[in-house]
């Protein structure tokens, strides 16, 4: 088996992963089996704090014991998690998935992408990284929106029948990531475990200054995206009063445009400075927001598309901004940190917005998050910018 195989069978794993029949119908699902937007945003933030939990230790892990392993404990939870969700009725039943399936992301997440990187340098194309994550990430917006359009339609059956047929997609996660092979690289000592997470934690967020600014930035825009993944079904069930079917096809668009947005990520790495990059996925993410919360008709979805393009090319390239900053040795446990600071921010503003659209309004609560979502942008921004202009002039 050769690494160049690696990267088609992570293709593979992210189309597993990544072919979320549910998604375009799971805050629909949730509500049906009697939660209200807040329980909702609650199972969610739940979720990423059962991967705040293990994000470090697990990224720690794959950095010891070999990423391989950690894939295939990921997936055999994933699948595991789909089959009680296939099986369980109101919160209780589905916070036991939700915990499964955080726990099994928390192995998958950080790895994945070490994996490629790490196979790329070996075969000394380690350059081209943005353009394979790119392209991994591609290929699972693509099953993404091939899925929304068919999760929409088999929600026509029942809400619970798209998860079934999930469970089948799960387990080809499972084979693939048996047959990964393991690059070769510098391993961190199995020994003081706990003092080389913290060490290792210690770069990352005190030490290297610029490593810190990048995954706070990470931490913002992350949260921001995946706090629409949650919102999003919701507001365009009761602004636009949309069918399950017909949500399931915006749904597919939006992840279409993610996925496009995607291929052109290292492009747009080469034309304009990290900056200006940033600069652009900050405004076009919170301005987005925004403008929907105030904008209750047709012409809101052109933000929307903004939105999903932004997200399309901020996913690959910073990423790629934290792996040139970091070594193969600890590269999975720092791209875990960055996902740990994702979901920190999420469990702390996902329950907010969801109280608060119950309290108030869906639109009243894009605004919140627009609002929110712009004044830790900026804040960021500007911390970046001041060490961006002083590593220019030296």
């Amino acid at each position: 088996m050769s690494l160049s195989a690696n990267i088609y069978k992570l293709y593979i794993i992210k189309t597993a992963k990544w072919f979320m029949l549910i998604m375009p119908i799971i805050a629909l699902f949730y509500l049906d089996n009697g939660l209200d937007t807040l329980s909702v945003m609650q199972l969610q933030a739940i979720y990423s704090i059962a991967i705040v939990i293990l994000e470090i230790p697990s990224g720690y892990f794959a950095d010891m014991w070999g990423r391989k392993n950690t894939l295939i404990i990921g997936a055999l939870l994933g699948f595991l998690g789909f089959v009680i969700y296939s099986f369980s009725y109101g919160f209780w039943g589905f916070l036991f998935a939700e915990i499964t399936l955080g726990i099994g992301q928390s192995f998958i997440s950080g790895s994945d992408s070490a994996l490629l990187y790490d196979s790329l340098k070996e075969m000394k194309k380690e350059n081209q990284y943005v353009k394979f994550e790119g392209r991994v990430l591609s290929i699972g917006n693509f099953a993404e929106t091939i899925a929304a359009f068919i999760g929409g339609a088999l929600a026509e059956i029942s809400l619970r029948t798209p998860f079934i047929a999930q469970t089948a997609i799960a387990f080809v996660a499972i084979p693939a990531a048996i047959s990964l092979v393991e690059p070769k690289r510098v391993k961190i000592s199995k020994k003081n475990a706990i003092r080389n997470v913290l060490s290792i934690l210690k770069l990352s967020l005190i030490t290297n200054k610029d490593l810190r600014i990048n995954i706070i930035y990470s931490g913002v825009i992350g949260s921001a995206t995946l706090s629409m993944a949650w919102l999003v079904q919701i507001y365009l069930k009761e602004i636009y009063k949309l069918s399950e079917f017909n949500i399931g096809i915006y749904w597919g668009i939006l992840n279409l445009i993610v996925g496009l947005s995607t291929l052109v990520a290292y492009k747009l790495d080469k034309k304009f400075s990290q900056l200006i990059i940033l600069f652009f996925i900050a405004i076009s993410v919170s301005l987005s927001y925004l403008v929907l919360g105030y904008i209750n008709s047709i012409y809101g979805v052109s933000f929307l598309v903004l939105f999903y393009f932004a997200r399309g090319i901020a996913t690959p390239l910073l990423k790629d901004y934290i792996n040139r900053l970091t070594t193969s040795d600890i590269r999975a446990t720092v791209l875990s940190i960055r996902n740990f600071i994702i979901r920190i921010f999420f469990s702390i503003l996902g329950p907010l917005y969801g109280w608060y659209a119950d309290v108030f309004s869906i639109s009243q609560t894009f605004i919140l998050a627009g609002v929110i979502y712009l004044i830790l942008s900026i804040f960021v921004i500007a911390v970046f910018s001041v060490r961006y202009f002083k590593h220019n002039k030296s």
